[in-house]
């Protein structure tokens, strides 16, 4: 299905994938002993995992204005870089400020990277295949969970919690090496640009109807998924009964598990369509929503079952998802279009946070308390995505509206980018 060099893009784009979401993933298990070191309360905790959040908003918003401009490979080793020095300062950060700071610097860079792996796959990838390749790249969260998230909590616990971002912020250095040497120019979508005001990327977006509902339902997705996820581990903890130790096989069982049903599901969007495999993937998702959030003292292999699904079904309705919101912007103006993806989708994932931080409180045993009507906020967040879902239209790989009119369907002019 795919050629050696689109092989090797894709295993490379994933790598960087990886890298972020396990720098971003292991905040949440590190709660409880951030929390605890820091003597800080779960609305501080809210604000570390929301400062990265926002401050990636911030930086996709103005990364917009000129993302479309510069050679994707160029702008994939600078933002890159910035990350691996921002997540080696969270290594160094001595007190609960200076790590906040250093969480909003690596997500000045950080939040970028999502938006330029997409921009890249669906440049080199067509849209019929897109699904495919979003599934590879999706699989880096898999390994993140087995191998990342266990290893880098294995390391903070014998060497304390600032060793995981020293050792990922130094591998990702080595990594930028090999951006260099392995992935090729992509200047494909520079060809054809015109002059325009700086302001027109963003204008553009506001005056096209189906890439506004396309914003708005990626917030959507998004909001209901981050209003959960930071407060599970200490959740698990406080209310199921899990240990700290215990927490990495949450992440090793739901990782295995979404190594083969990535791809799997991947190519499911290509085959029945994106729109409806992710309506099936995102009804699912209320089931973990629900359970998860209303957790009392539970085994061990009751909560790793709830988990894992949970895994499997909220990471696999993001492949059809985002293959959707590539599909409304041609390859000449995808990089600030999916630039502003990231803006709204770190911005829904800030606050979610931080409304949950917010609603969520400790009573006098240690029990995290209204975690339940965080629940809630994402069930109903879920169904307004459904809706959203059915009313966005893509322009790749569609046929001509007047089939007397060539110009009709769009082209995705970066097919071919690596061919």
């Amino acid at each position: 299905m795919f050629s050696r060099q689109e092989k090797i893009l894709l295993a490379i784009l994933a790598s960087i994938q990886f890298s972020s979401i396990v720098d971003f993933m292991i905040m949440m298990p590190l709660g409880p002993q951030l929390m605890r070191m820091f003597a800080i309360n779960p609305h501080q905790f809210g604000l570390l995992v929301s400062s990265y959040t926002f401050f990636a908003g911030v930086s996709g918003f103005a990364a917009s204005f000129f993302m479309d401009k510069f050679d994707r490979k160029r702008s994939l080793l600078v933002f890159f870089l910035g990350f691996s020095i921002g997540t080696i300062a969270c290594g160094l950060s001595p007190t609960y400020e200076t790590l906040l700071a250093a969480r909003g610097l690596t997500g000045v860079f950080g939040g970028v990277l999502g938006s330029l792996v997409m921009s890249i796959v669906s440049d080199a990838i067509s849209y019929e295949r897109r699904g495919s390749a979003m599934g590879v790249v999706m699989t880096s969260f898999s390994l993140a969970s087995v191998l990342g998230v266990p290893l880098s909590l294995f390391l903070a616990n014998i060497w304390g919690w600032h060793s995981p971002f020293i050792v990922l912020g130094g591998l990702a250095l080595l990594l930028c090496g090999v951006i260099a040497k392995a992935v090729p120019p992509m200047r494909a979508h520079l060809s054809g640009q015109t002059k325009e005001p700086i302001h027109r990327a963003v204008t553009r977006i506001l005056q096209n109807p189906n890439q506004v509902k396309a914003l708005i339902f990626m917030s959507t997705v998004i909001f209901g998924h981050f209003a959960i996820i930071p407060f599970m581990s200490p959740s698990l903890v406080s209310n199921a009964g899990l240990t700290e130790a215990q927490l990495p096989l949450m992440y090793m069982c739901g990782g295995l598990f979404t190594i083969f049903t990535s791809p799997f599901i991947g190519r499911l969007a290509d085959r029945y369509g994106k729109h409806n495999v992710f309506f099936w993937g995102a009804l699912l998702t209320i089931i973990p929503y629900f359970t998860i959030t209303h957790l009392g003292p539970t085994p061990l292999w009751i909560v790793l079952c709830h988990t894992s699904f949970m895994f499997v079904v909220s990471g696999g309705r993001m492949i059809p998802a985002s293959a959707m919101v590539s599909g409304t912007s041609t390859a000449q103006t995808r990089g600030s279009f999916m630039s502003i993806v990231s803006c709204v989708q770190q911005m829904a994932s800030a606050l979610a946070s931080y409304i949950a931080g917010v609603l969520i409180t400790k009573d006098a045993n240690g029990h995290l308390v209204n975690y339940e009507i965080v629940g809630y906020i994402a069930i109903v967040t879920t169904f307004v995505a459904l809706y959203l879902s059915r009313r966005i239209e893509t322009v790749e790989g569609a046929p001509p509206k007047n089939p007397g009119s060539a110009k009709a369907a769009i082209p995705d002019s970066g097919d071919s980018l690596l061919h």
